[in-house]
């Protein structure tokens, strides 16, 4: 797949959050994390490019399948270490010694940290992709997914992006919780 192709799957229909703004959001989080080798910056590129190019809010298997995606796409040197980087996003956890995971965790992640009304627009935009679940059921899902976050000690595994994102995102996240009781 091309990136032409890429940014087609992104722009398709029924995309409000996981689309191509979201990816061009990553990449410019991608743009100011430094200390990366060539290598570590093309292997989060082509991370953020494939994490959601598999997105179906009836499926839990997205990223799977994402990343199942990227490995049959991919040159043989970036498959695998892309492939894994991509099923994290599932959970949105890494092991401490895990130091891209970190970084493309923490950029998934990084609309949690936005200023309000942007968090605001985000926060509408994945209801708007959950339209088809009833509101009862997804005010109760939604957080519990918000609840999970503000559980963890770190939002944002990488410290630098944490030291940027981590008060703003709690401070959205709570009063999107705040906003589903």
């Amino acid at each position: 797949m091309t990136r032409a192709v890429l940014m087609a799957t992104y722009t398709a229909p029924g995309r409000y959050y996981h689309d191509l703004a979201h990816i061009e959001d990553c990449l410019a989080v991608l743009a100011g994390v430094g200390d990366l080798s060539t290598a570590e910056h093309e292997i989060l590129t082509e991370a953020i490019w494939w994490h959601d190019v598999v997105y179906d809010p009836t499926r839990s298997d997205n990223e799977e399948l994402s990343a199942e995606l990227a490995e049959a796409k991919l040159r043989p040197d970036l498959r695998q270490e892309v492939g894994r980087l991509i099923r994290l996003t599932k959970t949105h956890r890494v092991e401490p010694s895990d130091r891209l995971g970190a970084i493309l965790v923490s950029i998934d992640l990084s609309t949690l940290g936005a200023e309000p009304a942007r968090y605001d627009a985000y926060a509408a935009a994945i209801r708007r992709e959950f339209a088809h679940v009833a509101d009862d059921d997804y005010r109760a899902g939604r957080a519990k997914v918000l609840r999970e976050f503000l559980s963890r000690p770190v939002i944002f595994p990488d410290a630098g992006l944490a030291a940027r994102y981590d008060r703003q995102a709690r401070d959205n996240v709570a009063r999107e919780l705040a906003s589903l009781r």
